[in-house]
């Protein structure tokens, strides 16, 4: 699939795709953005060195008629030794409109392609959602969308065939 773009009439953003395949941008759009800072103003006192998790999630929702609502969740939280910092939780979504594509590869483009379009966007508002509530900016590193798929296919199939998944015993 190549990753050229063009703007419709209507505002929509196509990918060209091969023959017979239709991928639309339909929107990206903002679904949540929260921000909790549960220890301040005292937080700001202590030597920041903080240990930071980072949660990713996404999910497909099928709209009806080709279409598709994908949505992009991560979750950042900081603490220092016991004190929670902050939680900064960002979820966008996007409806994308696919045609043409057999089942196995609407889930692969629903779960990796789509999630890459939203991810500027949530890697920006974790930015400056952060930066706002007066700690340093932290930027997500680059997702591999399509290793995270890869790997949760394998899980699956470990699974179905009574195997335990990698890292469980």
């Amino acid at each position: 699939m190549a990753e050229n773009e063009q703007i419709q009439n209507n505002q929509q953003q196509a990918v060209e795709t091969p023959d017979g395949v239709q991928l639309n941008i339909q929107t990206i759009y903002a679904k949540d953005v929260s921000f909790e800072s549960p220890n301040s103003p005292e937080i700001f006192l202590e030597e920041y060195k903080p240990d930071i998790n980072v949660n990713l999630g996404n999910s497909v929702k099928d709209l009806e008629n080709d279409a598709y609502a994908v949505d992009l969740q991560v979750t950042v939280t900081s603490k220092v030794g016991e004190k929670t910092a902050f939680i900064a939780e960002v979820k966008y979504g996007g409806v994308f409109t696919v045609k043409g594509l057999e089942s196995d590869m609407l889930a692969r483009v629903l779960r990796t392609f789509c999630p890459e379009q939203l991810f500027p966007y949530v890697r920006e508002a974790v930015s400056e959602t952060i930066a706002r509530g007066g700690f340093p900016r932290f930027v997500l590193t680059p997702i591999n969308f399509n290793a995270m798929y890869e790997q949760a296919l394998q899980q699956a199939q470990q699974q179905q065939a009574g195997q335990p998944a990698e890292g469980q015993a």
